[in-house]
């Protein structure tokens, strides 16, 4: 490696390093432990999924090592420093920076077939259905084969090291616990397919979900066995995930050595089943809940939920074991969705992106969006958290989103 572009990282390490230390960094984790803990004592707030091509100020995001790895850390410093200059929220900034274990899961996820043949990046796209019969089940839907490098991760986690030279520490992750089957099938199938089929051959549906939650399980049970669950997370689906009941460490280092790390219990997972955003709930329950109950049961906490409106889900989602934070995305009723959530678990609110994207950023229909979630929550004894996340475009205009975090800031404080 470029000894000028390891100086480079070293440089920016340092800047985070002196942030890192502040006492701001620890109040932030014990708002969020207390918030996690259905004890809240504010609204927290975090931005996630930044249209970051759009955002590079003054050159502040522009990367200049060309080693693979040490850009991958320059990138995670320049960002941590940006956020905290431009758009500080609720994420505490950590001593250390992260890196991914060496791991791969076979046959966990078909290829998609579009018939655009998947050229137009984030457009929509029109899928093949792969899996229309029972003889596609059996030929095509394998148990999952997780395979782990220990010693490139080993490698990855002494060469990061030896860059940062002890000025910021390195955590390896792996599995975080997204479990997004609906998403996958949607990919394997198209939604069209999907939806005539729970009207007209529900019976077929439910052999393709045994199937594919039988290879999840396969996979999750090979992930604690190789230790690739990720423990003592910093997120869970671009929310704050700290919590004392989650982490596999505690305050006490011997605590730390009896705490088994590398099990599910000790992490959160996420879940959601964005098509059903058309169905009703007895379906939502029939065709999903039932099937992730087991899931939920191994992990700590969970959270469920993405783009769907979960308002009128809120019943049902109920019977998921250990759930602790329901999404409640821009199109749900704030009013019904907080009266049903109540003080049981976090109103997850996710503000409306589009309002980044406006010929003139409106301030006004912001903070109204902010009162009126608050006016909600309150009222009815909810945790609630903001999260900001899907922001596909501030055109071009970086201050939108910063003036949004300061909106966020004083609503929230």
């Amino acid at each position: 490696m470029d000894k000028k572009e390891i100086s480079v990282v070293r440089e920016l390490a340092k800047k985070v390093a002196e942030l890192a230390a502040l006492p701001i960094q620890k109040e932030r984790i014990r708002l969020w432990k207390k918030h996690n803990g259905l004890h809240p004592e504010r609204p927290m707030f975090m931005i996630d999924q930044v249209c970051w091509h759009e955002m590079n100020y003054e050159d502040e995001l522009t990367l200049v090592c060309q080693d693979p790895l040490l850009r991958n850390i320059e990138w995670q410093l320049r960002e941590t420093l940006y956020r905290n200059k431009h758009m500080a929220d609720d994420r505490p900034i950590r001593d250390y920076i992260v890196a991914g274990k060496s791991f791969t899961v076979e046959n966990i996820s078909l290829p998609a077939i579009t018939l655009d043949g998947g050229r137009n990046g984030a457009q929509t796209h029109v899928f093949v259905d792969q899996l229309p019969d029972d003889e596609a089940l059996e030929t095509k839907l394998k148990m999952p084969v997780v395979k782990h490098d220990v010693e490139a991760t080993k490698k990855t986690e002494e060469t990061c090291n030896e860059i940062l030279d002890g000025i910021l520490g390195v955590k390896m992750t792996a599995y975080d616990g997204y479990f997004h089957y609906w998403d996958r099938i949607s990919m394997w199938r198209g939604v069209e397919a999907i939806m005539y089929d729970i009207a007209d051959n529900p019976d077929f549906i439910h052999r393709l979900l045994k199937k594919t939650i039988a290879m999840h399980m396969c996979m999750l049970d090979q992930l604690e066995e190789q230790g690739l669950m990720t423990t003592g997370m910093d997120t869970v689906h671009c929310t704050g995930a700290y919590n004392d009941v989650m982490e596999g460490y505690s305050d006490d280092p011997e605590e730390n050595k009896k705490a088994d790390c590398h099990t599910a219990k000790n992490s959160w997972t996420y879940s959601a089943a964005q098509l059903f955003s058309m169905v009703s709930p007895e379906m939502h329950d029939e065709f999903d809940v039932q099937y992730i109950i087991p899931w939920f049961e191994r992990f700590g906490l969970g959270y469920y939920g993405c783009c769907e409106p979960d308002d009128i889900k809120v019943d049902v989602l109920r019977k998921l074991p250990n759930l602790r934070k329901i999404s409640m995305s821009p199109w749900v009723n704030v009013e019904l969705g907080a009266e049903k959530i109540g003080k049981d678990f976090v109103f997850s609110r996710k503000p409306n992106p589009s309002n980044l994207a406006w010929d003139i950023y409106p301030e006004e229909n912001v903070i109204k969006e902010f009162k009126e979630t608050l006016n909600a929550t309150q009222k009815n004894g909810c945790p609630v958290e903001f999260i900001l996340k899907d922001i596909t475009t501030v055109r071009n205009d970086p201050t939108r989103l910063w003036r949004w975090a300061e909106t966020a800031r004083s609503m929230c404080n």
